[in-house]
């Protein structure tokens, strides 16, 4: 893996890194490969401080578009990687190429692959009961080079429980905490507990424990390259993804289209 990136020990962007803002939200804009050595470094480098990585697509831009709060949230991010067709859309009308479509249903593998027999050990946290186990063991069969450090539902209903969750993950000392309780609770769950977490890296995952446990199949190969996999999805849980995708995307590619025309209008863009 190559170690030409140098990141500074504050995390500040590197030079040879791009961010951009849709919506409000700063996104990091790099290939796979370098969100991969991000990570890594951390992991390496481990102070004992949680660092946070959230991947933002346009439903997760609409929901902190309307909140102010969220909004706040996500920004709170260590880092924050673009995901789907959306996402390039709103970079395209800034005159920005999105250098890798980072969805965290396909990175966190790449990550557990890239880097497996290193000695790394992960935390997963989300779902019911059924759903994680399922998953759980789905990971330890697909991705022998790490270690599972312990699994756990995401219905935490009581600070109690809360807490002994948290104990429980600190125990294991995993080197990746992956928080799969969809948006917004999970970001707004590793933002609440983070301070309160010794894992290197947290990351909001969404879906991805339905994949695994076989809730949900992925998008054909072809539909996913396209960056069109919603329209899967809305096949396969229409009731569920009606509003999120039929009045959802109009309503994302209108606030990116508005915003393009203000920053026209004020002079901070020329396209």
């Amino acid at each position: 893996m190559s170690t030409q990136f140098e990141i500074q020990p504050n995390f500040s962007q590197d030079a040879l890194d791009q961010q951009f803002s849709i919506l409000g939200v700063n996104i990091y804009n790099v290939t796979t490969q370098r969100a991969v050595e991000i990570l890594e470094k951390i992991i390496r480098d481990c102070d004992n401080t949680a660092r946070s990585v959230f991947f933002v697509n346009a439903h997760t831009l609409n929901l902190a578009a309307t909140d102010p709060q969220y909004r706040a949230v996500l920004n709170s991010g260590d880092f924050v990687f673009g995901d789907g067709t959306g996402v390039r859309w709103g970079a395209k009308l800034q005159g920005i190429r999105v250098a890798d479509n980072l969805i965290g249903t396909d990175f966190t593998p790449v990550l557990l692959q890239s880097t497996a027999d290193r000695g790394y050990s992960y935390f997963m946290l989300g779902g019911n009961e059924r759903t994680i186990a399922a998953a759980a063991q789905y990971a330890q069969n697909m991705f022998p080079g790490w270690t599972l450090g312990g699994y756990h539902h995401g219905y935490l209903d009581t600070p109690e429980m809360t807490s002994a969750v948290i104990e429980k993950i600190n125990a294991a000392k995993p080197d990746v905490l992956l928080v799969g309780m969809g948006n917004p609770l999970q970001e707004r769950w590793i933002y609440q507990y983070k301070d309160r977490i010794r894992v290197p890296v947290c990351m909001g995952i969404g879906g991805l424990f339905d994949y695994w446990a076989g809730n949900v199949s992925r998008a054909p190969q072809w539909l996913r390259s396209l960056g069109h996999e919603w329209i899967w999805r809305l096949y396969q849980q229409p009731r569920d993804k009606m509003y999120r995708y039929l009045v959802g995307n109009p309503l994302f590619l209108a606030r990116i289209i508005r915003d393009h025309l203000s920053m026209r209008k004020t002079g901070k863009i020329k396209r």
